[in-house]
């Protein structure tokens, strides 16, 4: 302990930092005029490795992986959405633009957890599933892709304001709009697989492969609109600004459902305060 920090706290601030650190450097060179991917790369890269130690620490502690309380889910996926978005910022280039949206919704969940006790639960016999693993990390892999895609559809839905015409411009905005609908696409595979995985979960914990409880209710409904987001992007003529704010709906209704949901319902699924 330093200074009447634990370790884990003391690791949780310098992932935030380094987060925070990323942000400021997308934004200041966006406001420059320049792109800085390595440093950007670096701090995220960082950021990343800081939250997995976090979270090695805590798990060697209680013996449980984070996903039970709102400050565990809400710290795996500062490492997993953090993990999924350096390795899209560094192999496809199309989405560095986004980062001056992405990087502020990462930061968000990282001031966010700060206001959330860390106090531990007792890990449910229900969890001690290997699908449950299978259903998870699909699920972060969805959201992932979503954080991406959104992060590039709002920078084009903002393209009037300065900082993010440059943006554009420097990248162009048809090779912007494609890869959103790239991401998307990828999101809805995952999205897919994660509601397969975690019925066969379900049956496996409650007997049941679907009971239409809140979260599962709710994934439901977002994979739903983002099926008709990708069908209407698909089979009409949709105003780029339309099917834009349709993603961006999308990635609401995400967020939503994997912070929001699971702990305010009194199902299964019910995450633990």
């Amino acid at each position: 302990m330093v200074a009447g920090y634990t370790h884990e706290e003391l690791l949780l601030w310098a992932g935030i930092a380094c987060y925070a650190a990323a942000t400021v450097t997308q934004w200041s060179g966006a406001l420059a005029g320049r792109d800085n991917p390595r440093s950007v790369l670096l701090w995220l890269s960082i950021g990343v490795v800081v939250f997995a130690l976090a979270i090695a620490e805590r798990w060697l502690r209680l013996d449980y992986g984070p996903f039970l309380t709102l400050y565990e889910i809400l710290l795996s996926n500062l490492f997993s959405l953090g993990l999924i978005y350096t390795l899209l910022y560094r192999t496809v280039p199309a989405v560095r633009p986004g980062a001056l949206v992405a990087l502020p919704l990462l930061l968000f969940i990282g001031v966010w957890i700060t206001t959330v006790s860390p106090a531990p639960s007792q890990l449910p016999a229900t969890y001690d599933n290997p699908w449950l693993w299978v259903h998870v990390s699909i699920g972060k892999l969805f959201l992932g892709a979503a954080l991406a895609a959104v992060g590039v559809a709002a920078l084009l839905l903002l393209r009037s304001v300065p900082v993010f015409f440059r943006a554009i411009t420097r990248s162009g905005e048809e090779t912007l709009d494609q890869s959103v609908w790239r991401l998307m696409a990828a999101a809805f595979v995952f999205h897919s697989l994660m509601l397969i995985a975690g019925a066969v979960w379900a049956q496996d914990a409650w007997g049941r492969f679907w009971s239409w409880d809140p979260l599962e209710t709710w994934a439901f409904i977002t994979w739903l609109v983002l099926g008709i987001t990708l069908h209407a992007r698909v089979t009409y003529n949709l105003p780029h600004w339309l099917g834009w704010s349709m993603v961006s709906v999308v990635f609401v209704l995400a967020f939503l459902t994997f912070f929001g949901v699971p702990f305010v319902s009194h199902a299964p699924h019910k995450g633990i305060l």
